[in-house]
Parts: structure tokens; sequence; C-alpha cells
């Protein structure tokens, strides 16, 4: 079993930066791809970022490239999401994911393990 605890939301201005970090429990984290989500209110979990056991391959959604960055420390066992240049339409609750594959994440939006999520709030 696996815990994950996600930080760093919070109420942020438009064009700020923001670092979400996702703790996990145990000694299994790097026997997992890793993946970012996140739902805003009225709408459906979408996918953000992903990447894989070590960090190497990241994966993100078309609407998030370029301004939000996945990646690891599996010493740590934390994973983390730096989002650049916030927009009011990133406002979200951002979930952090574990799964065998990144395309289950990033295709299927399944995974094994779930974080409880952190609110992003984006004032314009």
């Amino acid at each position: 079993q696996v815990q994950l605890v996600e930080t760093g939301g919070g109420l942020v201005q438009a064009g700020d930066s923001l670092r979400l970090s996702c703790a996990a429990s145990g000694r299994t984290f790097s026997r997992f791809a890793m993946g970012w989500f996140r739902q805003a209110p009225g709408k459906k979990r979408e996918f953000v970022a992903a990447t894989d056991r070590s960090g190497g391959d990241t994966y993100y959604a078309a609407s998030v490239q370029g301004r939000f960055t996945i990646s690891r420390d599996n010493v740590k066992n934390t994973g983390y999401l730096y989002i650049n240049s916030l927009q009011h339409e990133d406002t979200a609750v951002y979930y952090c994911a574990l799964a065998g594959t990144t395309i289950r994440l990033r295709m299927q939006g399944t995974a094994d393990y779930w974080g409880q999520g952190t609110q992003v709030t984006v004032s314009s």
C-alpha cells in the first residue's frame, strides 16, 4: 500500500509560479510511473503530466505544455509539478497518482494510487 500526500497549493495571482509536491510513503515509489491530474469546478478530472519510473521520460497535456514541468526524486520518494505563468484556467484541485505505466496515466486516466489533492486557486 502506498499513500500519497500533495502539498504546495494555495491562492496565487495570475502570472505567479508554484511547485506542487507529492510525498509517497513506503519504499516502492520508484517502481511506479507518476502522474499529475487536475479537476476544475464542474469539470471532469483531466490528465496534466506524467513521468516514467526513472523520471527520464515526461509527457504533458497539450494545454500545459511549456508551462508545467514534472519531475521526481526517487531517493526522497517525492514527485513535483512546477507550474509557471499561472492562469485563471489553472484553478483546480491537483492530484498526484501512481501507476504501473505512463500509458495508464496519460492514455487511460487510471492509477493504482491517488493522493487526496491540493487546491490551486489563481486570481486574475
